[in-house]
């Protein structure tokens, strides 16, 4: 039976939002939702967050923390995410829930289902391509799409992919693209942890370092070859990796084989990034594809300068060789050979630093995603009225 907002208990204050995601591991989209909560307007707005994967359930913490509520309905595979509709629909009742916000595709397509049988509106963001999905989830995504009232992307990247793969007027979509806390991401901001002393790396030395998930369109792999090309020329280079995933033992084996494990430091899954961050000169990813990362926002927030690939709607943070280096998506190893070029050069190098922290300060704010978020929010909810 559909119910709409009339069945609301009068006098509430705050409106209920739910948030439902795959999962809470430390991925970017996930590290979104705890960084945002602590902008939102909490008076306003009671944020619920509902996921699937309890093994994935790393940023759970930090969302409490910022006063979320988090719930898992444990579910191994895609199908059983679907049958939880039910579920769900329970729960938007039992908490009066009056607007639901999706996170990646098979979020969307239960949330949607879960839309249509409540009569609660739902927003959804779209963090990647879909040329990039599995052909299954891009199918249920496309079918479900049109059961939604309004799309998020991340990127202008995001949002031309949707338009030439959904080639329809509705559902709106409007480009809001990812922030990140600048104030929290700042080298101005004490830090007690010194990684360079920590690993005995000296201070006036390079460190060139990235964060991420060890997912296949890192090309890690690529990453490291580039590391190796890079320490041939300048063998007093350090290289972090900070992260964790299905790819670790290959990884690992990959700079046996470069024989890089002396100079490369694997970090592992960390969870305050910043000590990390610190300690890197630059931040470079190799990346096959992205929407928007949050890892990059982060490391030039904190002063890092960026060399990447132009994957995704990373063009639209980097302007090559002014807040950073950037080198086509298909050769991810001319990277070696523009870092190799301006690693003598530590005044470039020190410039650009100075314009990438400068770029996510004025253009990528949490603040400002958050307010672009609530305004999407207070339209949704004013025509429900």
């Amino acid at each position: 039976m559909l119910f709409t907002r009339k069945n609301y208990p009068a006098g509430d204050t705050a409106i209920p939002v739910l948030h439902i995601i795959k999962s809470l591991g430390r991925g970017g989209a996930e590290l979104l939702l705890p960084e945002s909560l602590g902008k939102h307007n909490k008076e306003k707005y009671d944020f619920h967050y509902l996921y699937f994967l309890p093994w994935k359930n790393q940023v759970v913490r930090e969302i409490e923390q910022a006063g979320g509520t988090v719930v898992c309905f444990p579910a191994k595979n895609n199908v059983q995410i679907v049958l939880k509709v039910r579920k769900i629909v329970a729960y938007v009742k039992t908490h009066h829930i009056q607007l639901i916000h999706c996170h990646l595709p098979w979020a969307g397509i239960v949330g949607r289902l879960v839309g249509r049988l409540t009569g609660i509106p739902v927003v959804y963001t779209e963090h990647n391509k879909w040329e990039r999905y599995h052909r299954l989830t891009y199918y249920m995504n496309k079918l479900s799409f049109r059961s939604q009232q309004y799309v998020i992307a991340v990127s202008g990247e995001v949002a031309r992919s949707i338009k030439t793969h959904y080639r329809h007027e509705k559902p709106g979509i409007q480009v809001v693209q990812n922030g990140i806390d600048t104030d929290k991401f700042s080298l101005r901001r004490p830090i007690e942890r010194d990684i360079r002393k920590e690993l005995n790396i000296p201070a006036h030395v390079t460190v060139i370092g990235i964060a991420c998930v060890f997912r296949p369109q890192k090309r890690l792999d690529a990453w490291l070859e580039i590391a190796s090309l890079v320490h041939k020329k300048y063998p007093d280079t350090y290289f972090i990796i900070a992260g964790d995933g299905g790819l670790r033992d290959e990884m690992h084996q990959k700079a046996r084989t470069l024989n890089m494990k002396s100079c490369v430091y694997f970090a592992g899954l960390q969870t305050d990034i910043k000590p990390w961050l610190k300690a890197m000169d630059i931040f470079m990813m190799s990346s096959e594809f992205e929407g928007l990362p949050i890892a990059l926002l982060e490391a030039m927030s904190m002063g890092c300068m960026p060399a990447c690939t132009d994957a995704g709607g990373i063009p639209e943070v980097i302007q090559d060789n002014i807040n950073g280096l950037l080198v086509p998506v298909n050769n991810p190893l001319q990277l070696a050979d523009r870092l190799t070029a301006i690693l003598p050069h530590r005044d470039q190098v020190e410039a650009m630093k100075q314009a990438a922290r400068e770029t996510v300060v004025h253009h990528f704010s949490m603040q400002k995603m958050v307010t672009h978020l609530e305004n999407i929010y207070d339209n949704l909810l004013a025509k429900e009225d």
